[in-house]
């Protein structure tokens, strides 16, 4: 076999708890993410790097994706160092395993960054798109209304804030919030909503200035999410209904916006292709992510000029980023650079 992988699981601290409303994701201190190297024996000394994040509600642990790399790796033969090549790998990568969205992502991810590596290219211009990308937001965890307060007040700089709800405080959280900040605000109920209360929180939602309504409801619901985008002009933006660009159809004519990440979708080759077709079929686009390192932002950032929201905050709730090479701008853009791969790097210790 001409690939050779090496994978770490890594567990680090947040800098505050950060809960949701779904009862699956911890809201502990620490988060857990796996990174990836790969090498292949044609391009000796050269590794690429990647992650992947282990999302439960989409099937991923560190253990099944340690039990997947063998199936996708024998998936890819010698894939060819350039655009068609990792194009060709990403597809393969489908075929052998539909799901575990978190494995693909750290292969596909450090696949992009070696052939980036060996052919002297950045992985955005691999994927054909530009380094103009929009500035990301930052996301508040769900909390006590003053706690959030406060933490918006800390994070006024940033262009706009995202705050997770779902909790019986939404309104006067995201009042509290406007008192302290002046920009778009967009909310993510996380599956966290019921009918009954999303038609009761969108007239206050729009009097607050409320930019968007991120998955109100349980990610199989779309009747329920057809029925409040008929009531309401705010975008709703289908999340957790919206895995892989497998499911871009059946949401026309549902909501008006979806939310890409590279951890559901596969990898930054993936989802540049759904967010590419996601602005075919009409819709507005959220480029999403987990609590990650830079290497995953980093691979995210690469895809963000198809995007026209984005929230690439991960690796800014990190305590401590054991990686270094990603610039976040002062307008709060990612910094795409003409260096070769994602232009991360393991930060010495």
């Amino acid at each position: 076999m001409t690939l050779r992988i090496r994978h770490e699981t890594l567990k680090l601290r947040l800098k505050e708890p950060f809960r949701i409303a779904r009862s699956d994701h911890d809201a502990g201190a620490f988060v857990t993410t796996v990174v990836v190297e790969l090498e292949d024996d044609r391009f000796p000394g050269i590794v690429g790097v990647g992650e992947g994040y282990p999302d439960r509600f989409y099937g991923d642990t560190p253990e099944t994706m340690a039990a997947v790399y063998p199936l996708l790796l024998a998936s890819l033969g010698e894939p060819d160092p350039s655009p068609d090549g990792l194009r060709a790998a990403g597809d393969a990568m489908h075929d052998a395993i539909r799901w575990n969205g978190g494995a693909k992502c750290a292969i596909d991810s450090a696949l992009h960054d070696l052939v980036g590596k060996v052919t002297s290219r950045p992985v955005w211009n691999l994927l054909g798109l530009s380094p103009a990308i929009p500035p990301t937001d930052f996301t508040l965890g769900l909390d006590e209304p003053s706690v959030v307060a406060e933490r918006a007040r800390r994070a006024a700089a940033f262009p706009a804030l995202k705050i997770k709800c779902g909790g019986p405080a939404d309104v006067a959280t995201i009042r509290a919030v406007r008192d302290v900040f002046d920009g778009p605000i967009r909310v993510d109920a996380n599956t966290g909503w019921t009918p009954e209360i999303a038609r009761a929180l969108v007239p206050d939602l729009i009097a607050l200035g409320v930019e968007l309504i991120e998955q109100p409801f349980p990610a199989t619901r779309l009747d329920w999410m057809a029925d409040l985008q008929q009531l309401t002009d705010l975008p709703i933006v289908a999340d957790e209904s919206c895995v892989t660009d497998e499911d871009l159809d059946g949401l026309v004519g549902v909501v008006a916006a979806v939310n890409v990440k590279l951890a559901k979708v596969g990898g930054p080759g993936p989802a540049a292709r759904m967010l590419a077709r996601a602005r075919d079929l009409g819709f507005r686009r959220f480029l999403g992510c987990m609590e990650e390192t830079s290497v995953a932002i980093a691979a995210s950032a690469a895809c963000a000029s198809l995007a026209e929201w984005v929230d690439l905050d991960g690796c800014l709730l990190l305590a401590d980023d054991p990686f270094e090479g990603l610039e976040l701008r002062p307008d709060h853009r990612w910094r795409l650079g003409d260096g070769p791969g994602l232009g991360v790097s393991r930060t010495p210790v």
